[in-house]
């Protein structure tokens, strides 16, 4: 090896006779150039092509385009009638088609494969008059002139119409719920409220009416608790390393006294993931021994899935599911001997094809002749929808938004299931321990069956995330149970109930649903049959390290098996949370805990819920819940 001085004086000489080299010799060294990046990137995406006609096959132009898969593109057809989607992510997309005044056609599934193009045809029908093109317009599509804010100047064509995608949304954007309860209550009616940030539409609302609410809220002593946490879904523990399957999640609640009568609430959560979702509650509560104490409440919730799973994309076709409820219930004591409670619920869910709204009432009465025993009478409905776990908020405190998105498991669509329950039962009260007995009957239509993991070839992500929802069919439930319930220790409390009950089924699934059961999920296809299920409970706090823990524990004899050649049989749901109080922490009033839960439990509450509604659920995933808690 040379010294580096001759080095230098070698890669010299190279360069002078590069420089002075003759066109022939340069012409006899061929450099290898590489690929251009758009090359590169058009071997990696694909492309796709159609036409858009009306219904007597004339080409259409100006019609808007949309593809939703694992991402979101545009096109707008030209005045042969045709579009072009470029560059797409290989994968499944939704394609719809819009047009002012033309009816929407159903959306169509397209998968774009790498270096390839897709083809995709749309026919759009006009509407009936030019009328109620101009209703529509001016209900979505136009900006109030009343307004004291000054629009953003619109990108608009020869004919004077506003072109722009953000116009486009607008005009096409679902009415939701909100909307007519923003419009009642004095809202701000901005066009573009609901495809902005939840929270600030929370803080218009709050905005708006701050002077008003300044006199309410000035001698009320405000509390609330504030969440920052991080859940994950997970079948072994090596999956809880996997930090992709984990999302965030916010929560915080606030209330107040309302004089000495009752308490005022308002709760909210939301994530932001591929399933972006929030939720909204509100709910007042008489605290104080009068006659009636009654209590009242709303919410709502929104769903949006913006990942890549097939079978999610079809289930969520209209981008969105919003599910909006209200209640309220009174316990009247009318003497000293008996009281009443009444109430109902309502719910609408806009995914329903069929029925979208859901009453459910409810009636009881306790007599109580002694002040140790009491006799309780009790029957409801309710009507529920499937996938309702993922929207109503439970009674706890805490709660998450939806966390997952779920599909009919046939064409029939999904059904609502209604439940009629009767309850007589009988309590005695001890030293330090209860003791009851009950005897309940159930009268069950369209039994829900839940099934994650339907699709065997799909990822492991996919079948924790999403699961199919079905109908098994009609059924009579009778039994009997026993309660015990004991303060063991000065701060541990449990419980322990057993119920035996006999289930006759009357009517059986749709043929297309039970073919799918059948396969899929056998043990899930019912015949007449004994029930034996034991649930625990045992809350428990050590003051010495300010640690409470909570265990809901469930074992029944006819668990739906997740194996295709097992039938029913023995198996457990369980609920573990653990709150460890950080004193360090504390500043003022404010109180900082540490919250772990997991959980394979799917319902959030057993409250009002029939015998098979959580057996019938076919291998549920673990559920784990970390984060902080803040309470003020």
């Amino acid at each position: 090896m040379g010294t580096p001085r001759r080095q230098l004086a070698s890669v010299s000489m190279l360069c002078l006779l590069a420089l002075h080299s003759t066109p022939a010799s340069a012409q006899g060294v061929r450099l290898v150039s590489a690929p251009p990046v758009t090359n590169l990137a058009a071997a990696s995406t694909g492309h796709i092509e159609g036409s858009v006609t009306d219904e007597a096959g004339k080409p259409l132009d100006g019609v808007v385009i949309s593809a939703l898969g694992s991402t979101t593109a545009f096109a707008v057809s030209d005045k042969a009638g045709q579009f072009t989607l470029k560059q797409l992510p290989p994968g499944p997309y939704v394609l719809r088609a819009h047009l002012q005044g033309f009816h929407a056609p159903r959306s169509t599934m397209v998968n774009v494969r790498p270096a390839a193009r897709s083809a995709s045809t749309f026919t759009l029908r006009r509407e009936a008059t030019a009328e109620a093109i101009r209703v529509a317009e001016a209900g979505v599509g136009t900006t109030a002139t009343t307004s004291a804010i000054a629009a953003p100047e619109p990108i608009t064509t020869k004919a004077g119409r506003d072109e722009s995608d953000f116009a486009w949304r607008l005009r096409h954007l679902k009415r939701g719920v909100l909307r007519e309860a923003a419009t009642k209550a004095g809202l701000p009616q901005d066009d573009d409220w609901f495809i902005t940030d939840s929270f600030q539409f929370l803080g218009r609302a709050v905005g708006s009416s701050a002077k008003a609410a300044s006199a309410l809220f000035s001698d009320l002593s405000l509390g609330g608790q504030v969440n920052l946490l991080t859940t994950g879904a997970f079948d072994n523990p090596l999956q809880l390393l996997q930090l992709d399957r984990t999302s965030s999640v916010a929560f915080f609640s606030l209330g107040a006294p309302v004089g000495t009568h009752g308490d005022w609430a308002v709760r909210a959560a939301m994530n932001q993931n591929d399933l972006s979702s929030w939720m909204l509650a509100g709910s007042y509560v008489v605290t104080t021994p009068v006659a009636h104490r009654y209590q009242m409440g709303m919410s709502y919730s929104l769903q949006r899935y913006e990942g890549g799973n097939t079978a999610a994309l079809l289930a969520v076709a209209d981008s969105a599911r919003n599910v909006g409820s209200v209640f309220a219930y009174d316990e009247w004591e009318v003497s000293r001997y008996l009281s009443v409670s009444y109430g109902a619920s309502y719910a609408h869910y806009d995914y329903l094809q069929a029925g979208p709204s859901l009453f459910s009432p409810r009636l009881a009465a306790t007599l109580s002749p002694t002040g140790n025993t009491r006799l309780r009478f009790a029957a409801s409905r309710d009507i529920s929808a499937p996938g309702a776990e993922e929207f109503l908020p439970p009674t706890s405190a805490a709660y998450l938004p939806p966390q997952r998105t779920f599909s009919a498991i046939s064409p029939a669509g999904m059904r609502t299931q209604e439940l009629l329950n009767y309850e007589v039962g009988f309590e005695r009260v001890f030293n330090g321990a209860t003791i009851g007995v009950r005897a309940f009957e159930q009268q069950i239509d369209h039994q829900t069956v839940t099934v994650f993991g339907l699709r065997q070839d799909d990822s492991i992500a996919t079948a924790l995330g999403h699961y199919h929802v079905g109908a098994a069919g009609d059924a009579n439930v009778r039994g009997v149970g026993v309660t015990f319930t004991h303060s063991l220790f000065e701060n541990v409390r449990g419980s322990v109930d057993y119920s035996l009950s006999h289930a006759n089924w009357q009517a059986r699934a749709t043929p297309v649903e039970y073919a799918v059961l059948t396969r899929w999920a056998p043990s899930s296809v019912r015949d007449d049959e004994r029930i034996h299920d034991v649930t625990t409970s045992l809350q428990a706090e050590v003051p010495i390290t300010a640690t409470r823990v909570v265990v809901f524990y469930k074992v029944n004899s006819a668990f739906t098996s997740g194996s295709l050649a097992q039938g029913p049989g023995f198996d457990a749901r369980f609920d573990l949370q653990v709150n460890q109080a950080l004193p360090f922490m504390n500043f003022r009033a404010s109180q900082w805990e540490m919250l772990v839960g997991v959980r394979n439990l799917f319902h959030e509450s057993l409250a009002n819920a029939s015998v098979y509604d959580e057996i019938l659920v076919v291998r549920p995933p673990k559920r784990i819940v970390g984060g902080l808690t803040v309470k003020f």
